[in-house]
Order: C-alpha cells, then sequence, then structure tokens
C-alpha cells in the first residue's frame, strides 16, 4: 500500500486521542471498531478494577478476543450440526431411492 492511498485518521480511547494512517476506504470501519473499543474500555473502568489505559486496553483486547473465540466455536458448532442433519437427509434419500430400485426390478 503506498502512502496516497492512506490518510491519517484520529481516534480516541478514554480521552487520549491517536493517530493512524488507514487506507481510505476502511476509515469508517476503523472509526466504527475505535468507537466499539472504547465502549469496552470504558466498561472495564468503571468497573474500577483495572487502573491505567495500557491495562485496561489489554484487558478490552483479552475480553474481545474470548468473546471472538466463543463465537467461533458456537458458529463451528452450528456448521458441525447442519452438516450432521444434511448427512442424514442425504442417507435417507439413498435408502429410499435404492429400495425404489429394487421395487421397480421387482416388477
Amino acid at each position: 500500500m503506498s502512502t496516497q492511498d492512506s490518510q491519517p485518521v484520529s481516534i480516541k480511547l478514554l480521552d487520549k486521542e491517536f493517530n493512524f494512517n488507514c487506507p481510505a476506504d476502511a476509515e469508517a470501519e476503523l472509526l466504527a471498531s475505535a468507537d466499539f473499543l472504547n465502549e469496552k474500555m470504558i466498561e472495564i473502568r468503571k468497573n474500577g478494577k483495572v487502573l491505567g489505559l495500557e491495562r485496561i486496553a489489554i484487558m478490552a483486547a483479552l475480553n474481545l478476543a474470548h468473546e471472538l473465540l466463543q463465537s467461533k466455536q458456537v458458529l463451528n458448532s452450528d456448521v458441525e450440526a447442519r452438516l450432521r442433519h444434511l448427512g442424514s437427509k442425504i442417507d435417507l434419500a439413498l435408502q429410499q431411492s435404492s429400495a425404489d430400485s429394487e421395487l421397480t426390478e421387482n416388477d
């Protein structure tokens, strides 16, 4: 990516400003991600158990990573269940087709 493709973007996390270079077509996603992260960091700060921007950021990152992994596991479980269901449907269709073929041969 060349510097012509990127633009400076400023985000705020817990009232501290950070500047990044960002592809022009990804600015909205970066800002939305920053807002989401800032909300998570504010929640952690409100609990009062974690102090300091870096520690709050690390705790928010760990929480978000945990949520991501959990949602991937749920998605994988759903896919596996759907595959088992489709496999059962295929087996049933093959059994019915085999039974129909046997009836046709016996006629």
